[in-house]
């Protein structure tokens, strides 16, 4: 009975990948016009774990091989719908994209393109995850 009076919520996660140089690995989306340019990431499958999703997302947008290393911010980013961000450590480099993305590049953050608010606040906090963390390998 209580079940049916719970909010129900999407649930999506971006990968924040940051290379030796220093720069984090952003894509050109084709379906979101207003902010284009933003992590790779997508939704979570039915009774998919968060980590193994982001990983997931990162293969099948950019057959990148990745580990999900910890989670890195979690927020309501719209009426119903929650976005979990993931620090992701390379384990390769990206090959094809996929027909979702029109483009990929690695920048280093004050380079970043116009954000969704979530996506730019996760890199942030991903900046500050590595820097304190000396024993971080970034590939």
């Amino acid at each position: 009975m209580f079940r049916g009076l719970q909010a129900r919520y999407t649930v999506g996660v971006v990968a924040v990948v940051i290379d030796s140089r220093g720069r984090v690995l952003i894509v050109e989306h084709v379906l979101h016009p207003r902010h284009p340019w933003g992590l790779p990431g997508g939704w979570i499958g039915h009774n998919e774990d968060p980590s193994a999703a982001v990983t997931r997302e990162l293969r099948e947008e950019l057959q990148l091989a990745a580990d999900a290393v910890n989670i890195l911010h979690i927020a309501k980013s719209a009426r119903n719908h929650i976005d979990i961000a993931f620090l992701c450590q390379a384990q390769g480099s990206v090959g094809k994209r996929s027909r979702e993305l029109l483009n990929h590049k690695w920048v280093k953050p004050d380079q970043l393109p116009s954000l969704h608010p979530f996506h730019k606040k996760s890199i942030e906090i991903a900046f500050k995850t590595v820097r304190r963390s000396p024993e971080w390998e970034q590939t």
